[in-house]
Order: C-alpha cells, then structure tokens, then sequence
C-alpha cells in the first residue's frame, strides 16, 4: 500500500522541523532536501514552499547557506543546520512527541467502535 502524502496544511505546519531533521543528518542543497522528504513519505515539495522557509530559518539564525560552485552548471545554495538549530530541533522533537501522544490517545478514544 503506498505512503498517504500528508495534507498541505499539516505539511506547511511542519515544514521547519522536518527540514531541521534532514539538516541534522548533513549539508544539503535544496534539491536534495526536497528528495529526502519525498523519500520519508511527504510528497512533492515545491521551491515555493521550500524556499521561503529556508529563508525565514536562515533569518531566524537556524540555518546558514553558502554558495557552492557547480560541476558543469550553475552554482547550487547549501543549506547547514546551525548549532541554534540544533537545540530548536531537540526542543520541537519533544514538543512533537508530547503532542503526537496526545493526539494518538484521542484519536483512539474517538474512534474506538462501540460495543
């Protein structure tokens, strides 16, 4: 059965941690970004969501980009998680789990059959 791809809504919601959690694991390019979620399950991400959210974290001092040059074509913008980003990613990672179970026991509660 294939993956569900999460609804855009909860998708912009959790854009930031997700990228945050990609970044922890190494440098990446935008492009790599977007395979790396699309390889976890959460579908097609356009550069018009991803960018601006690359940028408001770069602004935010959770990310820094630099410049590489590239190998036969254009230069590429790559991404690294900062050491502020790190601990934001550790202070949501708990906060997510916190309310992940949460809302498994309500949704268990609500949509247990009757008897």
């Amino acid at each position: 059965m294939p993956v569900q791809e999460p609804s855009s809504g909860w998708l912009r919601g959790v854009l930031p941690l997700t990228l945050a959690a990609v970044l922890a694991q190494g440098d990446q390019h935008g492009y790599a970004l977007v395979q790396q979620l699309a390889a976890h399950g959460f579908g097609t991400i356009r550069g018009g969501a991803l960018y601006p959210v690359l940028g408001r974290m770069e602004t935010d001092g959770l990310v820094e980009a630099r410049w590489e040059p590239g190998e036969g074509g254009p230069g590429r913008k790559v991404y690294r998680l900062t050491d502020a980003g790190r601990a934001r990613l550790l202070e949501e990672a708990a906060d997510w789990q916190r309310f992940s179970d949460s809302m498994d026991q309500l949704l268990r509660q609500g949509t247990k059959e009757e008897p």
